[in-house]
């Protein structure tokens, strides 16, 4: 009887143990299935997140989506901070940048990379070291892009294409480190930028420097660019400055913010890394100006034909007559008859030449030096660069137009893992064999 009922209970545990088995297999198949769910849709989520339609000519094209994603989850957690008021969405996009990607003044056997100030203004310079019979360099004053509001003079990106260009020219590079927004608004990024070039073009300076007067470029990109076709004018009205550059070399610059539909406006909208709302934005920052007046701009509303401040300089960019038919293609002006005066007269630094050195008189344009203009086919700023070099041309300026049809913008710096594009290498080599050729 005893043998019968413990037997029974080993079965009943046996069976017990049987059914939690399953039990457990149940739900651990069951887990699976969820985690794969899951997993899929994050995968599902992260590509609709990642992937941009992009013109089949564009290079490393899932490179550029990965580098476009990156921005725009960075962008969108600084402006959520923005939103919450804890800080400027721009400190918390530079504070992040500075954290990871600035580097402190490091010297190799072939450059001495020093920190200096230059009239107040911080400058980074680059020296090559010192040749058998060499007496005096050519020199470049490179002032960095990202919208009068980002980066820095000394992040890898800026800090590797300057050290290599020391390098490739056996040149001293003054790289400028100009104040940003929102600290600083416009004029303040020009007036640093201009004083630093004035005291590095003073004779004792250059002596110090061991740099030939007569070979001395002013270059940058995007809103460096701007800087420095500014500043490139600036100086030639300067009678004060007795020591004129040779030569600018200007990077995919941003040039005039008149009309925001010109054809490479109305092309790349939404094209990586600077869509046209962006650059808007930059500009409105760049003022200290209302986002409120943004939609109003992306559709000219600040330049209409009854707003008697712009008159005088529509004609300075007629896109129509300007740009070749290859870069119109099939677009048309965007005129409004009435729009917004308010927005001119809140920022009337919109119509400033200091600003936007695309909307100088002719006059000016005649004074400037031979000049390098690098374009990307995919880049919202691809036109303003085109009729800086038309007006250039037409004022009997020497003039290189050097353009790329599967670049996008800001592509030159990204020559360095993880950001190493093959469109990188191409225009920086060709930048810098201009500059090897003409300096």
């Amino acid at each position: 009887m005893g043998a019968t009922l413990q037997q029974t209970c080993q079965e009943a545990e046996k069976t017990c143990f049987s059914v939690c088995a399953c039990t457990q297999q149940r739900r651990h198949r069951s887990s699976m299935k969820s985690a794969f769910v899951l997993l899929t849709a994050l995968v599902a989520l992260t590509a609709y997140y990642v992937y941009l339609p992009l013109p089949s000519t564009v290079s490393d094209p899932w490179k550029l989506m990965l580098l476009d994603a990156t921005f725009r989850a960075t962008q969108q957690m600084c402006n959520l901070v923005h939103c919450l008021r804890l800080s400027h969405h721009l400190r918390v996009l530079n504070y992040v940048i500075g954290t990871f990607d600035k580097l402190e003044p490091s010297s190799s056997e072939h450059i001495k990379i020093t920190d200096a100030l230059f009239d107040g203004v911080e400058v980074r310079v680059f020296e090559p070291s010192p040749k058998q019979d060499e007496t005096l360099k050519r020199s470049v004053v490179y002032i960095h892009g990202g919208g009068w509001a980002l980066a820095s003079a000394r992040t890898s990106f800026y800090n590797n294409l300057c050290r290599i260009m020391a390098e490739s020219l056996n040149a001293v590079i003054v790289s400028v480190e100009y104040r940003l927004v929102p600290e600083v608004h416009f004029p303040e990024q020009f007036h640093d930028t201009l004083r630093a070039t004035k005291y590095f073009l003073q004779s004792d300076i250059l002596a110090k420097y061991s740099v030939d007067p007569g070979r001395i470029a002013i270059s940058g990109d995007s809103a460096g660019g701007n800087l420095a076709a500014a500043v490139c004018q600036q100086l030639s009205l300067d009678d004060s400055v007795t020591n004129k550059l040779k030569l600018q070399a200007l990077i995919y610059p941003v040039l005039q913010a008149l009309d925001f539909n010109t054809p490479s406006y109305q092309q790349n909208t939404d094209m990586p890394v600077l869509p046209r709302f962006i650059m808007v934005k930059f500009w409105i920052d760049y003022f200290n100006g209302n986002y409120d007046f943004a939609p109003s701009m992306l559709i000219n509303n600040h330049t209409s034909l009854d707003i008697s401040q712009a008159v005088s300089f529509r004609g300075r960019l007629n896109w129509t007559s300007l740009l070749p038919s290859t870069f119109k293609k099939n677009y048309k002006p965007v005129i409004q008859p009435t729009g917004k005066a308010e927005i001119i007269q809140e920022i009337p630094a919109l119509l400033d030449i200091r600003a936007a050195p695309l909307l100088a008189e002719k006059e000016i344009f005649q004074l400037q030096p031979k000049t390098y203009i690098l374009t990307c086919e995919n880049d919202v700023l691809r036109d303003d660069g085109i009729m800086y070099a038309k007006r250039l041309e037409s004022a009997g300026v020497e003039v290189t137009l050097d353009h790329f049809d599967d670049c996008f913008h800001g592509c030159m710096i990204f020559t360095i893992w993880p950001t190493n594009f093959s469109s990188g290498h191409r225009t920086r080599d060709s930048y810098i064999k201009w500059l090897a050729e003409n300096l």
